[in-house]
């Protein structure tokens, strides 16, 4: 479609369906992480739209990229989690992005192909998958499509525009004293994070918190909790 067609398509769209397209969904620019110095090592300062984008599952991989899809909701645009291995338990789920619990891993990459290509979210991520390479085209091609800045936790990487990687640094964890004054439990680590693209490398360390779910129950009754016992 000519760039003055689908100009115009767009502003139809939101004049009929205010509430139907975001603001940034056709256009083409980047989604900041929302930490400073993990933007700063990133191409273009952010997740670029319209892009696959991969992290190596690893120490505050999720954490981060949960973060941001938390900023993308407070900045007005909607962002999804596709929670393919069940990782997402308790209270450290925050409302705000939709959440998508596929019954299969092929599921899983359905719904983060058809809610990439909508063009109704500025950021998806998935986790809990490892695409083949038709998988990853088609990802890549609804990106494309799209708009979104599409994100996936996965050991996966061809195709990918951008590759990051983080891994903790052993002697850099702070540890909350106990009334004695010994170590009793880690509050903050701190990261190790590089980024890979065409022609590019950077890398940065951030420090993150530490977060501990007392309850540790899942938030479908259906699943069983971190202790491994059945709510009745």
């Amino acid at each position: 479609m000519p760039p003055a067609r689908a100009a115009a398509v767009q502003a139809l769209l939101v004049h009929r369906f205010p509430d139907a397209v975001p603001q940034h969904s056709w256009s083409r620019g980047t989604i900041s992480t929302g930490v400073t110095a993990l933007d700063a090592i990133l191409p273009d300062g952010g997740y670029q739209r319209g892009r696959l984008a991969v992290w190596s599952p690893g120490t505050g991989t999720a954490a981060l990229l949960r973060s941001t899809c938390l900023r993308v909701v407070a900045e007005g645009e909607r962002s999804a989690w596709i929670d393919i291995s069940r990782s997402i338990i308790g209270a450290c789920w925050q409302e705000g992005p939709l959440l998508i619990r596929p019954d299969t891993p092929v599921a899983g990459l359905r719904a983060a192909e058809e809610q990439a290509r909508s063009g109704g979210f500025a950021l998806v991520a998935l986790e809990g998958a490892d695409p083949d390479t038709t998988a990853m085209v088609r990802l890549s091609r609804a990106a494309h499509e799209g708009g979104s800045a599409l994100v996936l936790i996965t050991h996966t990487t061809s195709l990918a525009s951008l590759r990051l990687a983080s891994r903790p640094l052993p002697t850099e964890y702070t540890w909350r004293r106990s009334p004695l004054g010994e170590p009793s439990v880690v509050a903050a680590v701190k990261l190790r994070v590089e980024a890979r693209a065409s022609g590019w490398f950077a890398a940065t360390e951030l420090a993150i918190p530490v977060w501990y779910d007392e309850m540790r129950l899942a938030p479908d009754y259906s699943f069983p909790d971190r202790r491994g016992s059945r709510p009745r």
